[in-house]
């Protein structure tokens, strides 16, 4: 397979990945996982098409913003448990680190992709599936979403693709111990109380919900939207006063950029900017 982080001259509208759905309108990529008969799981290779694909994001200035949402009336069911469970059983050590690194290289990608992410969410989200959708920036779901870490029902750690890193920071530490530890679904109404979803819609208008918000975000200034969802991840390991020095130097350099002096030009003016992203 030709891996999208080898299509270096291709802007993302034109590739065609094999082990998902793409496509792109206007500032927009939408990536549907794309096996509804099982609920959308993932298997070797779509790990490895899906952190090539966002490996790719940062060599696509024309997509701002990406929706990642399941086929079918369901998000993921996680690992194939017949393409990915079964072998692992019969690797060794080496082999299985390698494998367990190459999950975790889908949400660097994802962190590391200058383009904030937003997952619709809707149906079955569980195992790699809640992990795709913890890695986004954002989550919106339809009210029969169901959420569930279920790493310790098939004899795992909750420590996995970053969760115990990523998770209590969405929802609070004692929330995300008690799911990672029981590996419970999570009902919407649940993850929308406690953070985890940033808003329900019904099930028939989630994807153009999804669709809006990221088109929304397309059209806004793209510099400062990459120096947001940087800051948003660097300040983590930063004290306040570290936080606070350092986004005054990234807002600094947000104020050298054309698309703040057009905004200034469009509140003199009291027209609506429109931001081009230089």
């Amino acid at each position: 397979m030709t891996h999208l982080a080898n299509q270096v001259t291709l802007p993302l509208a034109e590739y065609s990945p094999r082990h998902f759905l793409l496509s792109v309108q206007g500032p927009v990529a939408t990536v549907t996982l794309n096996r509804p008969e099982k609920k959308n799981p993932l298997t070797f290779e779509s790990y490895r098409e899906l952190t090539d694909f966002f490996h790719a994001c940062a060599r696509d200035e024309a997509v701002k913003a990406i929706v990642i949402t399941g086929a079918g009336g369901n998000f993921s069911s996680g690992g194939d448990v017949f393409e990915i469970i079964g072998p692992l059983v019969e690797m060794d050590t080496k082999g299985l680190t390698a494998f367990t690194r190459m999950t975790g290289e889908l949400v660097k990608a994802m962190r590391a992709a200058p383009q904030p992410i937003v997952a619709a969410v809707d149906g079955i989200c569980a195992g790699a599936g809640a992990i795709v959708a913890m890695a986004s920036d954002i989550r919106i779901a339809s009210p029969g979403a169901k959420v569930a870490f279920l790493f310790n029902k098939v004899g795992l750690g909750g420590c996995d693709m970053g969760a115990c890193a990523i998770l209590p920071r969405i929802i609070g530490q004692g929330r995300a111990s008690e799911l990672l530890y029981t590996g419970r679904f999570m009902s919407a109404e649940e993850g929308e109380r406690w953070g985890f979803f940033s808003r329900l819609v019904g099930a028939e208008t989630l994807l153009e919900e999804a669709s809006r918000l990221a088109h929304g975000i397309g059209t806004g200034p793209t510099f400062a939207n990459t120096m947001t969802k940087r800051m948003l991840a660097m300040e983590w390991a930063m004290s306040v006063e570290e936080a606070i020095e350092a986004e005054a130097v990234a807002q600094a350099l947000c104020m050298t950029t054309e698309d703040f002096a057009r905004a200034y030009r469009a509140f003199a003016a009291k027209e609506k900017p429109v931001f081009q992203g230089d």
